[in-house]
């Protein structure tokens, strides 16, 4: 689907990969419908697409069924039709095993990974079926086609979204509207703060460069490119290809080196 001209909804627009993105769309000369948990986050991504396009800013928590189910009315009232979405919103969890996780955690990441795609999914797929071509877009995550000790729970919910997507392709066959799934590998971006975690990446670009990791713009472009070509999914950096390759041919090795990894993560 090509964006110029398209109505398209990005969440997590506040920060990281959905600010990129609803930026990278605006360039692309989409009109933009921003939502986000945090109304300040918002508000400068709004500020920073002032001279790029047509912006909307909506606060939501995507957790809110009766709110996610308000949003659509709330953009078409604003630009028209809604021709496609781009969920990026999500969280992660503390990390720690899951024997030390408590269960207030486990529910919020489920809360917002598993429920808010689907609440949003399920909301925006008839009225796309409506229209003439249209796209959904959920990002889930390098960890959630591949073992991440300590953050179990966050993969669990990640995997959820990955099959959710890729069953909705299934079914969205033969149909109008298209449906990407999105594996990110590493990415700087602030997802630890705002997910409540306390190893905040400080600048997402001095992270990228001093890690060698995907930046927020660059997984922005990647997402979006993966839309214009309605591809089938969109795996983003060379950490994410490369353990894509390796957990195929030998899944209990690429868990070992990835265990090996998290090791001074882990606490407890």
């Amino acid at each position: 689907m090509k964006l110029a001209g398209k109505v398209l909804v990005v969440t997590g627009a506040g920060s990281g990969i959905g600010r990129a993105v609803a930026l990278e769309a605006l360039r692309r000369r989409a009109k933009v419908a921003a939502v986000d948990l945090n109304r300040t986050t918002l508000e400068e991504t709004a500020s920073l697409a002032a001279a790029d396009g047509d912006l909307s800013t909506h606060p939501l928590d995507i957790t809110d069924r009766a709110a996610v189910e308000a949003l659509p009315e709330q953009v078409t009232g604003r630009f028209g039709a809604v021709d496609g979405i781009v969920h990026c919103a999500g969280i992660i969890q503390p990390f720690v095993t899951l024997r030390d996780l408590d269960y207030a955690a486990i529910e919020r990441v489920f809360a917002v990974n598993w429920s808010g795609t689907l609440y949003l999914t399920k909301t925006f797929l008839p009225p796309l079926l409506a229209r003439p071509e249209g796209h959904i877009v959920n990002v889930a995550s390098m960890g959630g086609f591949l073992p991440v000790p300590g953050q179990t729970i966050y993969g669990a919910s990640k995997a959820a979204v990955k099959l959710l997507t890729e069953g909705l392709h299934s079914e969205c066959a033969g149909t109008n509207v298209h449906v990407t799934a999105v594996f990110p590998g590493g990415v700087a971006t602030n997802i630890t703060t705002n997910s409540g975690v306390a190893i905040p990446v400080g600048d997402p670009e001095a992270a990228a460069q001093a890690h060698k990791i995907t930046t927020p713009d660059r997984a922005a472009r990647d997402i979006l490119d993966g839309v214009e070509k309605n591809a089938y999914r969109v795996l983003i950096g060379r950490d994410a290809k490369l353990m894509d390759l390796l957990y195929r041919v030998n899944p209990r090795r690429s868990a070992g080196l990835i265990a090996d990894k998290m090791k001074d993560l882990l606490r407890g």
